[in-house]
């Protein structure tokens, strides 16, 4: 991710609705990203609704993104999480399996999904991304979601999706 987005607070017509669901696995890491990301969110979208969802690791956030997808309209969702690398694959699994549904899960719903389950080798690299400054993927996260959200809600005013589905 870039950080070419500025962070200005932004505010939109209705309220925007962010969920964040992050693991608690590698837990001083990501709790660090989630206190980055809604710090930040804060800053860029000072009128939205945060909801915060903890999974017990990488593996589950998927389904329960899907699952919250299946109950609740959001305007966009934030996956949080580290995966260290070991001396197996397991986490080269975890980590290719995590973005293929994530990204599957986003195109199926239409709603944004951050992706920012990150696979390091080591604690630190966890420790620049997740705990410094200069490289902090919580606050990356949250401005790459103002971002989309802006994006998706320009193509909503300029091309609703209603006056598309009347003219056919």
């Amino acid at each position: 991710m870039s950080n070419a987005l500025q962070p200005k607070p932004r505010v939109f017509g209705q309220k925007v609705r962010i969920c964040v669901v992050a693991s608690k696995y590698n837990e001083k890491f990501t709790d660090s990203l989630v206190d980055h990301a809604i710090e930040e969110l804060g800053e860029v979208l000072p009128m939205s609704r945060i909801d915060l969802i903890r999974v017990n690791g990488a593996f589950e956030i998927p389904a329960t993104v899907a699952n919250l997808l299946e109950r609740e309209l959001f305007s966009c969702v934030i996956a949080l999480g580290v995966i260290i690398r070991g001396e197996t694959s397991h986490a080269d699994l975890i980590a290719s399996s995590v973005t293929n549904s994530l990204q599957s899960i986003s195109v199926q719903y239409r709603i944004p999904v951050i992706h920012e389950v990150l696979l390091v080798e080591n604690e630190k690299q966890a420790h620049v991304r997740c705990i410094g400054s200069a490289k902090n993927r919580g606050r990356e996260a949250a401005r790459a979601a103002a971002n989309i959200i802006e994006v998706f809600a320009e193509i909503e005013k300029s091309m609703p999706l209603e006056e598309k589905r009347k003219s056919k």
